[in-house]
């Protein structure tokens, strides 16, 4: 189990970086250095803090990349690629035909253009053949999607986005460093899931990706609210998750790991942020809600169906003032009878969500235990007897759907 746990750490590579970075109220409404940013924008799509030590020495998963992950399988398994990345040549050869998207190949060609969104590879000749020798993976891997204007899972990339079709755990159970038990584990994870915790604590309870967009001026903005510093997340899942050259240690928690001798993480972390801080959540596609039943939805948001006691101010939470006991969530218990994911926290307590864009990343809940704002609604109003008529349900769901 300490091998799959290591394995494990790996999975997410961008899942909460991503949404370390963005954690800090620090300085709202200030105004970013453009060269920092763009700078982030490189870490966050590019960078993978030296995290190749895990996925190619330990889990080897440039040996199965080059002999069986062709493009559609890639596809298949949530993986995206950047349309803007590719030549033309490259997209005519889609278009016609000619090239071939049955082939591993083809998958070392598009890694090498660093088309394939949140994975690097090294590409070098080999006797006279190209070969991936070394692969990591970035912030974006699980934080970017992409728009599918050239074919579904290939468009331009949307960071910050949650790539709900990324099945983390799928594709590290093809390492063949792994054995049958921690396959299994990884493969019940399934798409758009990825446990954070499970290399440090062996529990096996995965929760949703969540969005890295939206989060300027939003304080604890991961699910529990475990560290109030930006530095915190951003060191957690770089170390601990993604193998990325570094320390994370937290008393609270007793996780104390460290990975290679060099310090790639720290320096990175501020223009990281800066880039996270300007993804701005997406605004509600029109024509996608009943904007009549939306206006009469706010109103019950705001009064009978106590939303707002949370979900307040312009982001919708108060995360910056206070978080919840695990007691007042409609979220557990947890699937599976796992045990509560604020206990395997630092905090062991939640924050309330911020909900703008909320309509682009179902399901919901922090283990996806919703799969629709429809069946979040009824849950609320079931577990906190709101008493909602059919009526205030459908419109409150509206409204949502407006955020």
């Amino acid at each position: 189990m300490t091998f799959a746990r290591s394995a494990a750490a790996l999975a997410s590579a961008a899942a909460a970086l991503s949404l370390a970075a963005c954690g800090s109220a620090d300085t709202p409404g200030a105004t970013p250095d453009p060269a920092v940013v763009a700078e982030g924008k490189q870490i966050f799509r590019y960078d993978t803090f030296g995290d190749e030590s895990k996925w190619t020495d330990t889990l080897r998963m440039h040996e199965v990349i080059a002999a069986a992950v062709d493009p559609l399988t890639a596809l298949s398994v949530g993986l995206k690629v950047d349309a803007e990345a590719l030549p033309p040549a490259v997209v005519n050869g889609i278009r016609d035909g000619s090239i071939d998207l049955a082939s591993p190949d083809t998958t070392v060609a598009l890694l090498e253009l660093d088309a394939v969104i949140g994975l690097r590879g090294t590409v070098e000749a080999v006797n006279g053949r190209k070969t991936l020798t070394r692969v990591g993976v970035t912030c974006a891997l699980c934080h970017s999607t992409v728009d599918d204007s050239f074919a579904p899972g290939i468009g331009k990339r949307l960071d910050g986005w949650p790539n709900r079709d990324l099945n983390p755990g799928a594709i590290i159970a093809l390492s063949p460093a792994l054995d049958a038990s921690a396959r299994s584990i990884f493969n019940s994870w399934g798409k758009g899931k990825y446990d954070p915790r499970f290399n440090l604590d062996g529990i096996n309870g995965p929760q949703v990706i969540p969005p890295a967009y939206g989060l300027a001026g939003v304080a604890r903005i991961t699910t529990t609210g475990d560290g109030d510093e930006i530095a915190y997340w951003n060191r957690y899942v770089a170390v601990t998750q993604m193998g990325g050259h570094g320390s994370f240690s937290d008393a609270r928690t007793g996780v104390d790991v460290r990975n290679g001798t060099e310090d790639l993480v720290t320096a990175r972390l501020p223009a990281l942020q800066a880039y996270q801080l300007t993804l701005a959540a997406p605004p509600a596609p029109a024509g996608s809600f009943d904007v009549a039943a939306a206006a009469r939805g706010k109103v019950v948001f705001e009064g009978p169906g106590r939303c707002a006691s949370c979900h307040s101010g312009p982001d919708f939470t108060d995360a910056s003032l206070r978080l919840h006991p695990a007691s007042d969530v409609v979220s557990e218990p947890e699937p599976n009878g796992v045990p509560s994911w604020a206990s395997r926290s630092a905090t062991k307590q939640y924050r309330t969500a911020p909900l703008r864009g909320i309509w682009q990343h179902p399901p919901y809940f922090h283990n996806g235990s919703a799969a629709t704002l429809q069946a979040v609604v009824d849950t609320y109003n079931a577990r906190k007897s709101l008493g909602l008529s059919v009526a205030e349900v459908a419109d409150l769901v509206e409204y949502l759907k407006s955020l």
